[in-house]
């Protein structure tokens, strides 16, 4: 459970000890929060898929919003705590918009040179003890920085349009034209309106899969059939919604059989 303190800048913290049995790539897929990892024993190699000149092993990493895959290179086994932080947090934590990370992958010495002896830090610490340790420095960190939090109707705003309100509907919630609205969502988090909204609709589909049958999470959705759902995923994730499940849960059974429609791969 998250301290309260953090709970509006940090959506969960995640302590991880994972055989993934040999080396490979995992997909790092989009979401509507920023992505911090603090890897034990072994630096994180990561980069955008497509992207080689982004590859670099590093002890931290803070990565902002994004439209396409990061591809994680492993030796089999990974050890560290993942964080999902806010667009809120990013400012109240790291004392700069989500917008300023947009698309990119940076250590804590970029961010925040307060933290940086966190790494060493967690090495030396009880794996038990992980979580509560990232946590007590990030309470640190607060009390530390006097940074405000994103405007009232533009933390609405993102917040909508994760969950899937229309451009329209938010814009005339929060009292903005769809031109205004659009400015200041891309200053706070670096994508569109509408960008956000694909990402969240994208981010709940996830969650559904091999949860139940694949037209179904297209229908709860709010994709316009599975075959769109499929291509959504090719061009977020870089694969099939099933090849995803796959490389991720290679033991789970397929209890709901289906087509790949409107797969490109």
């Amino acid at each position: 459970m998250i301290h309260p303190a953090l709970a509006p800048y940090v959506a969960s913290v995640t302590a991880y000890d994972v055989d993934l049995g040999a080396p490979g790539v995992h997909r790092g897929l989009p979401g509507t929060t920023l992505t911090f990892v603090l890897p034990i024993g072994e630096p994180l190699d990561v980069g955008w898929r497509g992207r080689p000149e982004s590859r670099a092993a590093r002890w931290s990493t803070l990565s902002g919003l994004h439209a396409h895959p990061a591809e994680i290179h492993h030796d089999g086994h990974q050890v560290g705590v993942q964080l999902a932080v806010t667009t809120a947090g990013a400012r109240v934590l790291f004392g700069l918009p989500a917008a300023a990370l947009a698309g990119a992958i940076v250590e804590l010495d970029d961010v925040a040179p307060a933290l940086r002896d966190l790494p060493e830090r967690l090495d030396g610490c009880p794996a038990g003890s992980r979580e509560w340790v990232v946590e007590q420095t990030l309470l640190g960190q607060l009390a530390r920085l006097d940074a405000h939090e994103p405007r009232a109707e533009v933390g609405r705003a993102l917040a909508r349009l994760t969950r899937g309100a229309t451009v329209q509907d938010v814009a005339d919630d929060v009292g903005y034209s769809r031109r205004h609205l659009g400015t200041l969502v891309r200053r706070e988090c670096g994508l569109t309106p509408q960008e956000v909204r694909r990402v969240g609709r994208f981010e709940r589909s996830r969650a559904l899969l091999g949860r139940v049958p694949l037209a179904e999470a297209a229908q709860r959705c709010g994709y316009a059939d599975q075959a769109h759902l499929t291509r959504e995923w090719v061009d977020l994730a870089g694969c099939p919604p099933t090849t995803w499940l796959r490389e991720e849960f290679p033991f789970l059974q397929d209890l709901h059989p289906t087509s790949e429609a409107g797969s490109t791969s």
